[in-house]
Formats: C-alpha cells, sequence, structure tokens
C-alpha cells in the first residue's frame, strides 16, 4: 500500500500540486493525555483533481480535512496548500490565507439564517472586499438553478436548495480548492444525487481542486482518486 500510494505522489511534482504534505501530524487533548488524531501523513493533491476521502468514523478523515483546509493547524509535519505555507501560520494568518483560496461545503449547511440566499453568498466576498460581489453571487446562484431564489431565506428553501447555495457561497470566490465533507447527509438519495452531480459540474466548469469526504462508495466513484484513511494513516490510495 505504501508503495502504490508513493507512486501516486512520485507524478506530482509541487508546482502541480494544490496540497504537499509531508508527515503531516496533529495531536489534541492535554500534554498528560494526548490523543493522536494524525500519525505521519504523505499525500500530494494535483491542480484541478478530484479526489475522495473514505474512512471509518474516527479515522481521522475530518480531522485532515480540517488541517488540509486551514481550519485546524496541524502539530507537526509540512503543508503546502495552494501556494501558501499552512504548517507555519497561526489561526489568524490561516483566516486570511484561506480567503479566496478555498470554498467548504459541509453536510449542515451553515447558512446564516438572517440573510436571503443571494446575502449569503455575497458577504463572505463583500468581507473579502470583493467590490463586485452582488453580481458574482446571483451568478453563481443562476449557475446552481436558483436565480428564482435570490431573495429567499434558508427557512423558505428545501434542504435541497440549501445545499445549492452552499455550494454557491462556496464556488463564487473561484477558489483554488474546494472542500466537501459529506456534501449529501443530509439529503435524501435522489437530491444527494443531483447535489453530486451538480457539485461535479461546477468544479468542472471552475477548474478548482476537489476533496471530498464521505461513506457513500457511489459519491467516492465520481473522483478521479480515492484515499482510504484509517487510524490516522492513509491505508489505501487508488485511481477510481
Amino acid at each position: 500500500m505504501q508503495a502504490e500510494a508513493a507512486c501516486h505522489r512520485s507524478h506530482v511534482t509541487n508546482s502541480q500540486a494544490a496540497i504537499s504534505a509531508r508527515n503531516l501530524t496533529l495531536t489534541l487533548g492535554t500534554s498528560e493525555a494526548p490523543v493522536d488524531i494524525l500519525r505521519g501523513i504523505d499525500l500530494d493533491i494535483a491542480r484541478g483533481s478530484t479526489v475522495a476521502l473514505l474512512g471509518p468514523s474516527g479515522s481521522g478523515k475530518s480531522s485532515l480535512m480540517a488541517v488540509l483546509s486551514g481550519l485546524e493547524r496541524a502539530t507537526g509535519g509540512s503543508l503546502q496548500v495552494a501556494g501558501a505555507d499552512f504548517a507555519t501560520m497561526d489561526e489568524d494568518a490561516l483566516a486570511h490565507a484561506r480567503r479566496g483560496r478555498i470554498g467548504i461545503v459541509l453536510q449542515a449547511f451553515h447558512l446564516l439564517p438572517t440573510m436571503t440566499a443571494l446575502e449569503n453568498v455575497a458577504t463572505p466576498m463583500e468581507l473579502a472586499g470583493a467590490s463586485d460581489a452582488q453580481a458574482r453571487a446571483k451568478a453563481e446562484l443562476e449557475a446552481v438553478g436558483l436565480g428564482h431564489r435570490l431573495d429567499h431565506y434558508p427557512q423558505q428553501l428545501s434542504g435541497g436548495e440549501q445545499q445549492r447555495v452552499a455550494i454557491a457561497r462556496a464556488i463564487a470566490p473561484r477558489p483554488d480548492l474546494i472542500f466537501a465533507d459529506e456534501p449529501t447527509g443530509n439529503l435524501d438519495a435522489a437530491t444527494g444525487h443531483e447535489i453530486v452531480e451538480l457539485l461535479f459540474t461546477r468544479r468542472a466548469e471552475t477548474g478548482a481542486t476537489l476533496l471530498v469526504i464521505t461513506h457513500d462508495p457511489e459519491l467516492a466513484e465520481h473522483c478521479e482518486r480515492v484515499l482510504t484513511l484509517g487510524d490516522g494513516r492513509i491505508a489505501t490510495d487508488t485511481a477510481a
């Protein structure tokens, strides 16, 4: 398995890599009772590729996404993400580095209930200083099929529509990387299938790198590469 993973890594140079990690570790808990979550991750992900991350509960896949996306600081190792050195940054620097580089889609949507669909998509871009945030948000919502729902609030939208807003919010700034953590987890099968097709279509149209965390083999089959985590390490690394 290690040789197989090394083979995948060897075909990606640093200039081609959206993500490059070496001996990445994450330890939580206290100094008296440390808990090793990630135990030396070596990983290169090529720009513009689609990668699924599978693994049972407790395998470390959500923690790995948190570290790779800059939501959590690694305890040790090196990590380059979209040209930025995430391993040396503090939390404020990571928050700044995420802007424009990284879009995140989560299972629970995380839309602000007091904002319309348009405002949910536009506000993060406005906070980042984009002068055309409203126009970009409108265009992205139209691209995900919600041009007729711009002024609706989250509670007025179905679960599938809320996830479409979340996808638009992630993609509208044109990030280098999109992370999707169980993006269909709160949706019925038919709606989940529509969301998967939409997510991969918009990714292809924008050229972003996509990393999907899932327990759904069908979703993983949409990706070019499938990683399996076990006990904080990459157990398998294969082309889908």
